[in-house]
């Protein structure tokens, strides 16, 4: 059991033994052993008050027996060797890398940095929230950001580090809706000028984002093993981050998958003649360690997001449009709903992480739904609207006979 007492009465080293004093005002404290019985370590701890140091000892106590006693050393680790114990743990991709590494150098560290795990609080990292909406973030880009946050102080609770998350309770500003705005999809004729107008070399990058709804990364990284009959198979994606083998530029899994997933999506007859008019005309091209790739720079380089944007703004400004790459996978995802296909078979053929993230995205693009709705009601309720005009029973009874 833990003990409590004033050193100034029991230690001859210190500097107000022996005090006589009932009520002399110095220093209680506790001591007790972690965890182990005799091997265990002893502890002490100074207090103001015997209160508050009989308060601790028994809490040192009820923890060993509950399991969940924590070495008060372990949350004396500052905020940032922390970050960088966390990070280095992780297996992330680059360019999410890139993101964590980025909050962390630029609101993370600089606002709590010093500060030990164990005194973070809950004020603390909405202070960092605050930080970066005094920044100028916006509310979605703030919402990503403290992912990292909380993964790295819930890593810190599970390895004993903390007894309690101070993320708990973090307030974030609110976001706008993650509905896509039907103004943000461009029409069929759209879709095609954009294609005319693109370098006949990129021209087939605008038929993939659009017709088989794959993001723009994917796109630069199709090639002819994507192609399996009337079905398409996208199966990785470029960074400009590199691909961790000293080569600026490389080729990584998919989004939310594992090296080896892949992801199909119909293929419509059009789409494969324009692959095969594409092929016959420009070729296919090795680089790194795939081969059969449908683009490539002049440079014979991976093609990334820079070279094919620096054409799409070009386009952009010629047709007087505002639309960016992704808008045509919103065009794939909207023909698709208007069609008929389920909310689950467009989840899947975009590669979403959950159905939810479709739904809250597409769920209003689907005007079949509303139409079914309206008849469901209509089916339901005009009947008995239209018996009670009649004179048919009102009472519960009646309408159960009726029913």
């Amino acid at each position: 059991m833990a003990t409590v007492f004033q050193p100034c009465k029991t230690s001859k080293t210190n500097k107000h033994y022996p005090c006589e004093g009932k009520r002399c005002g110095h220093t209680w404290t506790v001591r007790y052993r972690e965890p182990g019985g005799r091997s265990g370590r002893q502890r002490e701890k100074t207090f103001l008050s015997k209160k508050q140091a009989e308060a601790h000892g028994n809490k040192m106590e009820a923890d060993k027996v509950a399991g969940v006693y924590l070495d008060p050393d372990r949350g004396k680790i500052t905020v940032e060797a922390w970050w960088h114990e966390w990070i280095g743990a992780q297996i992330l991709k680059p360019n999410t890398l890139r993101d964590y590494t980025g909050f962390a150098n630029n609101y993370l560290i600089p606002t709590l940095g010093r500060k030990t795990l164990a005194g973070v609080a809950l004020n603390d990292v909405q202070r960092v929230v605050a930080v970066m909406d005094a920044a100028g973030l916006a509310a979605t880009t703030i919402e990503t950001r403290v992912i990292p946050m909380k993964a790295m102080f819930k890593a810190a609770v599970d390895n004993g580090r903390i007894a309690k998350d101070p993320c708990k309770g973090l307030k974030l500003p609110r976001t706008a809706s993650k509905a896509v705005d039907p103004d943000e999809i461009p029409t069929p004729a759209e879709v095609i000028c954009i294609a005319e107008e693109m370098p006949d070399e990129y021209e087939l990058n605008v038929w993939l984002i659009s017709g088989v709804g794959v993001r723009p990364s994917e796109a630069f990284a199709a090639s002819e093993d994507c192609c399996r009959g009337d079905v398409y198979r996208v199966c990785r994606q470029t960074t400009e981050k590199g691909d961790g083998k000293g080569n600026r530029k490389g080729l990584v899994p998919l989004k939310h998958r594992a090296e080896g997933d892949y992801r199909e999506a119909p293929l419509a007859m059009w789409l494969a003649e324009k692959i095969t008019s594409h092929v016959a005309r420009f070729g296919t091209h090795t680089i790194l360690t795939a081969s059969g790739l449908f683009f490539a720079t002049k440079a014979g380089d991976l093609l990334t997001h820079e070279g094919f944007y620096y054409h799409w703004r070009r386009v952009m400004k010629k047709l007087g449009l505002k639309y960016h790459p992704h808008s045509l996978r919103h065009f794939f995802a909207s023909t698709m709903l208007a069609a008929g296909c389920s909310l689950l078979e467009v989840s899947r053929w975009l590669g979403h992480k959950s159905i939810r993230i479709t739904a809250d995205t597409y769920g209003h693009l689907v005007p079949e739904s509303w139409e079914r709705g309206r008849k469901a009601m209509e089916a339901a309720m005009r009947p008995q609207l239209t018996a009670i005009k009649g004179g048919a029973p009102s009472g519960p009874e009646e309408m159960a006979q009726a029913a």
